[in-house]
């Protein structure tokens, strides 16, 4: 039974979007700060922070593998970008004009596969795919995605497996550590090795390096393939 393997990109929205009592709410907490410097800090990190939430973010790509032909889809926005129509390959780089394009492709996809492999897909990035397309008014293909924890199928989330639901706490044996060292401990290449993090996509964006974020959700999701493949030799029906 196929399963797709996907990781999204997120970048927050310009703050002139959102109102006065929008910006309002979202730095309440750093207005309080009596100290200057510390205000201004607590600020920047809650802008970051804003790339986090779909309320104040958007989706800018999702790549998808098939877990057993590797082949699949990079979707990215990118309004002024021209596509490679000599682009040959096991990957797909579609370039799209806006989010609700990308996500009614994506959405597309997801109706053919009947079961799903992420890293951390169940606290990030299905719930975050779930609410952008539910206020762009994008049609949802699979809302299974978020069903009962403590199963691997329609949706195996490898940081859930990793740790065994979190068995062991923040601490133990079995604490959750990211997706770079996971791979860096099972010899897998990793995706931050390019010197690209989630943390660069505003930069990103701002430049127009709309084809480099696609390559770095792609490592990411190549990645998650290999780990996924680890799991299920060595570790899938552990109970």
């Amino acid at each position: 039974m196929a399963r797709l393997v996907f990781d999204i990109e997120t970048s927050a929205l310009p703050l002139d979007q959102f109102d006065e009592a929008q910006k309002e709410y979202l730095f309440r907490e750093c207005e309080k700060l009596a100290d200057e410097t510390a205000r201004g800090t607590r600020r920047n990190e809650i802008q970051q922070q804003c790339n986090l939430w779909p309320f104040t973010a958007q989706v800018v790509c999702i790549a998808m593998l098939n877990a057993d032909t590797s082949r699949g889809q990079v979707l990215f926005t990118a309004a002024d970008y021209e596509e490679d129509t000599d682009e040959a390959g096991p990957v797909e780089f579609v370039p799209c004009m806006d989010e609700m394009e990308l996500l009614t492709a994506f959405w597309d996809v997801a109706r053919h596969y009947d079961n799903i492999a992420t890293f951390n897909g169940r606290g990030f990035d299905v719930p975050f795919v779930y609410l952008r397309s539910a206020l762009l008014n994008v049609s949802i293909s699979r809302k299974d995605w978020l069903g009962y924890r403590f199963q691997t199928e329609p949706h195996c989330d490898l940081a859930e497996q990793f740790t065994f639901y979190g068995v062991s706490g923040r601490d133990g044996a079995a604490r959750r550590f990211n997706l770079d060292f996971y791979c860096k401990a099972f010899g897998i290449e990793s995706p931050k090795s390019a010197g690209v993090t989630g943390r660069d996509m505003n930069t990103m964006i701002a430049e127009g390096r709309f084809r480099e974020i696609a390559e770095y959700c792609l490592r990411d999701v190549k990645a998650t393939v290999l780990l996924y493949q680890i799991w299920k030799e060595r570790l899938a029906g552990i109970k």
